[in-house]
């Protein structure tokens, strides 16, 4: 079989991956992160569902590699249940030993890394312009 050689849990993702869709940009409760190059093949699409300070769902799109698309997936999983800051706490080495990826995919778990920086600061870009506008009106 010609083709990369990809890791068991990259693999995995890469099959049957997790939580992919996506919800309502414009819900108060959204965040979403678009990240990546289609230059370079790679896009990640984020996006986590907020309720109180916990996020209760996470979904992504992918349009890229098989690490690519395995980041993504794992992202979704560790971000549920969290709060924004465990989430901000997610690095892309977590990642990196989970997947157990080459060092030449090493971009794959730094844009799941960007994504989700990016999805929580539009979240929380929301907030603040929610907030505003409820003490304007």
């Amino acid at each position: 079989m010609a083709g990369p050689l990809y890791g068991p849990q990259v693999l995995d993702h890469y099959l049957h991956p997790r939580n992919v869709g996506s919800f309502d940009a414009d819900d108060p409760c959204v965040g979403t992160a678009l990240v990546g190059s289609p230059e370079l093949g790679q896009i990640l699409k984020l996006q986590i569902r907020l309720n109180g300070a916990t996020i209760e769902a996470a979904c992504f799109r992918a349009f890229g590699s098989g690490e690519a698309i395995a980041a993504g997936s794992l992202a979704t999983q560790w971000l549920q249940g969290r709060d924004l800051d465990q989430a901000m706490a997610i690095d892309s080495q977590d990642i990196v030993q989970a997947l157990d990826l080459a060092p030449g995919k090493l971009h794959c778990a730094l844009l799941a890394q960007d994504a989700i920086r990016a999805a929580v600061a539009d979240y929380a870009a929301k907030q603040t312009s929610n907030f505003t506008d409820e003490h304007h009106s």
